[in-house]
């Protein structure tokens, strides 16, 4: 559901393979690919990977490589499983577009009409907002607002959904973009109101099982169960390593498929052919125009061509122009896993990249060096420019680290007895934490919500902390406590921006 949502804007020299004042560009998908796409996963430290171009209705390259899990000798096939993030939400806005075909609901009808309940913190807003405002981000939410509330946690949909309508929005109603996931979730819920079914059995029946998907998961909790999957890998402390599995089933329609490179190769040419099968119609072409149809402006954007262009955003995919070329895209990333899937509609070109670590940008820039190798344009090197910048801003936060890791080795006391800072506290979206007496002069922190994850929090002197989660996709932080004539009032909470931006303030209530 994360992770570079946008394409950044990078200036970079890029440097060049031995090979690359030769290549032809004619010939680098034949000739070179493989070579490129193998270094890369060495550079990159990338465990396991799957590679699609589809192009005019046929595939031409599909590849599997590396290995499902470090230390095991399972290596990833074309069924092989990753999970897809958010390249789910075109799954979710297809299947409502489909319904609009059917005449089983309409995308501007009000979401009230199905959700009685729904509502949002601006009440008038709640009553206008429709089918589409869900599926294109425009409630007014900042970018991940809430997630940290509503990701991986212990929280129902229907609970999630009651507190979006608690959320303050940070902007008005649809003036700005955020990507918003639990709208998708709020989007998916109409689903079983209007067919009887849940969401998952209803993209089963209606797109997985017509396109052959046959090895695709809807839900997160099935993943773990599968023979042939991946397992998910990220950086800790610098070591690439497992980690458990994301359970999102709650977020399910903004983001727990999982499908193989094959599979998803079955949606791409549907999509690519008008929703054909064959002679076919599988999804009715209406309802593919809908979810293409530019519904808000993200914003601009710089590749790293220097071309300038524009980003909008559809029902479920980002929208954006290239070098001539109108492109269908969507990024997707959950704990362990990040994905792309790209359509070039025009040129009927599909391209799919997934790979089973959230610390790469690979799924990003192999995908513009496919597109630049069909479109004839010089090679650039993409995943050498990302990977310098990647590691330029890694060894920025491992130094950050360092010195925080440093300061707590100098056992700088706290402003106040490590008892005053023990204690229940709250948050008005998201419930409780609780802090408890660790080992020596440390503290534990546990959140009410993610009953398997707990904050581990050592002293840096004063009244600020170094924390490490022991779910390291959270990342580490400084949380400060708020003090006032010698008592404890609160403390700051921020998680990793791959969960959410905004911090959180707990009250502290004992």
């Amino acid at each position: 559901m994360k992770k570079l949502l946008f394409v950044f804007i990078i200036f970079l020299n890029c440097t060049t393979f031995c090979f690359a004042q030769k290549v032809d560009r004619n010939k680098f998908i034949k000739d070179s690919l493989d070579f490129y796409i193998n270094r890369a996963l060495t550079n990159w430290r990338i465990p396991g990977a799957a590679v699609c171009i589809v192009k005019d209705n046929k595939i031409v390259w599909m590849k599997a490589y590396g290995i499902k899990e470090l230390g095991q000798a399972d290596k990833v096939d074309i069924n092989t499983l990753f999970m897809i993030g958010s390249n789910t939400k075109a799954f979710t806005a297809t299947s409502l577009a489909i319904l609009q075909t059917q005449n089983k609901l309409s995308l501007d009808d009000k979401v009230t009409k199905y959700l009685p309940k729904f509502k949002l913190d601006d009440a008038p807003a709640g009553q206008m907002a429709t089918i589409k405002d869900l599926l294109c981000h425009r409630l007014g939410f900042q970018t991940f607002q809430g997630d940290f509330t509503f990701y991986n946690t212990n929280l129902t949909r229907d609970q999630i959904i009651t507190k979006l309508g608690q959320e303050k929005a940070a902007y008005p109603f649809r003036t700005k973009w955020g990507y918003t996931n639990a709208a998708f979730l709020t989007a998916g819920q109409i689903i079983p109101v209007v067919t009887g079914k849940p969401w998952e059995d209803f993209v089963r029946e209606n797109i997985f099982a017509p396109l052959g998907m046959i090895n695709t998961l809807a839900l997160s909790a099935d993943m773990p169960k599968s023979l042939d999957r991946t397992v998910p890998h990220t950086l800790i402390d610098g070591r690439l390593s497992p980690i458990p599995f994301c359970q999102i089933d709650a977020l399910a329609p903004a983001g727990a498929i999982s499908s193989s490179v094959n599979d998803m190769s079955k949606w791409v040419l549907a999509l690519l052919n008008d929703g054909k099968v064959g002679a076919r119609q599988v999804i009715p072409l209406a309802a593919i125009k809908a979810t293409r149809e530019p519904q808000d402006i993200v914003g601009s954007v710089s590749h790293l061509n220097g071309e300038e262009g524009y980003e909008l955003y559809g029902l479920g995919w980002f929208l954006q122009d290239y070098a001539g070329h109108h492109l269908v895209m969507h990024d997707g990333g959950v704990n362990g896993y990040l994905s792309s899937v790209t359509l070039v509609p025009q040129e009927h070109l599909g391209i799919i990249i997934l790979t089973n670590t959230d610390q790469n940008d690979l799924f990003e820039a192999l995908r513009w060096e496919i597109m630049d190798a069909y479109f004839k344009m010089p090679f650039r090197n993409y995943s050498e420019a990302y990977l310098e910048k990647f590691k330029a801003g890694t060894a920025v936060e491992e130094a950050n680290d360092k010195k925080l890791k440093d300061t707590v080795a100098l056992n700088h006391p706290t402003a106040l007895p490590l008892t005053a800072y023990i204690g229940k506290y709250v948050n008005p979206l998201y419930g409780n934490l609780t802090i408890t007496q660790g080992e020596g002069n440390d503290l534990e922190m546990r959140f009410e919500h993610h009953t398997h994850m707990f904050a581990h929090l050592q002293a840096l002197g004063g009244n600020r902390f170094y924390v490490t989660f022991s779910d390291p996709t959270l990342g580490k932080a400084v949380f400060p406590f708020y003090v006032q004539n010698g008592t404890v009032t609160g403390v700051k909470v921020k998680v990793a921006n791959f969960v959410e931006y905004n911090p959180y303030e707990f009250r502290k209530v004992q």
